[in-house]
């Protein structure tokens, strides 16, 4: 008994060809041509200083580059300096785990929790503690502040009170002092960190249709709890998604707060970071090869950290 060939080729799948493809996307592109007018001078913008800038910096990181003589190729040599001969960078990164996985969850939640609290206030009242809240993040480097309640001296406002009721015999340097350094960095971020996020759940929280609250009401949701977990938090997942990006985004590339507050460098290296020692080799050396390894690995972690939180807000609800 013989048995015929058959060939299978993506016609026969029902899938369309790489050709038919492309004939159908300028067919789409040439039936929406008004449209993709609109969209071009944004799209032209993001290419141009979003994604060739983060292609070259990534095809630099595999060079030696000063800035004065042409890049010169090197391979992996600047990621095999990285990893295993730079032992700065390691401290850098562990500080930058640390502050991460630290403020990065607690700022989230904190956004979160004080929109879904303001939320439920009437509108001056409500109009009025957002702009209490978020009037930190707005203005500008008010959390120099900090400089002061942690001054080295006895001026300083946690040495005076020390000092006044016996606590301490000696003024503590606190911004000097390695063990104080990264901690008192936190703290002052977490204070600045009901910014964008903030009113994007608030944003988020107004948008949520009340009738959905009436329909799971006659479905079974009994309290606030459900009612958050089955409609409130489905309902506002673009607005999380958005405020996962910005923490994320934060919590990897401190670099201000940690300069301001504990000078650059630091003592000992303590308030280190990943974004700092990129500038150190970028904007100090003008070692722009090394210096776009290091951003390119930022990079990477980032994204890979973007789409675990992408994929764990899908399953909210």
């Amino acid at each position: 008994m013989s048995v015929s060939r058959v060939e299978i080729t993506p016609k026969s799948l029902g899938k369309p060809s790489i050709r038919e493809r492309l004939a159908n996307l300028f067919q789409e592109i040439r039936a929406n041509k008004v449209a993709y007018l609109f969209l071009a001078p944004y799209a032209i913008i993001f290419l141009t200083f979003v994604v060739v800038p983060v292609g070259v910096s990534i095809g630099l990181s595999f060079t030696h580059y000063n800035m004065l003589e042409p890049p010169v190729w090197i391979g992996w040599s600047n990621y095999i300096r990285l990893f295993l001969m730079d032992d700065v960078f390691l401290i850098a990164v562990k500080n930058t785990l640390v502050y991460a996985f630290i403020t990065g969850p607690l700022s989230y939640i904190a956004c979160f929790i004080f929109a879904w609290m303001i939320n439920e206030l009437k509108p001056k009242l409500r109009a009025l503690l957002t702009l209490l809240l978020y009037a930190p993040s707005i203005s500008g480097n008010v959390f120099l502040v900090w400089t002061i309640i942690f001054s080295g001296d006895s001026h300083g406002y946690i040495n005076g009170f020390l000092l006044r009721f016996g606590i301490t015999p000696e003024p503590i340097q606190w911004l000097q002092d390695p063990r104080f350094i990264l901690p008192i960095i936190i703290l002052v971020v977490l204070w600045l960190s009901l910014g964008t996020s903030f009113l994007v759940f608030i944003a988020g929280l107004q948008g949520v249709d009340s009738t959905l609250y009436e329909a799971g009401a006659m479905d079974g949701i009994r309290n606030r709890w459900q009612e958050l977990w089955y409609i409130t938090l489905p309902s506002m997942r673009p607005q999380l998604m958005f405020g996962a990006v910005i923490s994320i985004t934060q919590a990897f590339t401190v670099s201000q707060h940690a300069i301001a507050l504990a000078g650059f460098p630091s003592t000992d290296y303590a308030a280190r970071t990943v974004v700092t020692h990129l500038i150190d080799y970028g904007n100090v050396r003008f070692e722009m090869g090394y210096a776009c390894t290091i951003a390119t690995v930022l990079f990477v972690v980032m994204l890979i950290t973007q789409r675990l939180v992408q994929k764990w807000l899908r399953n909210i609800g």
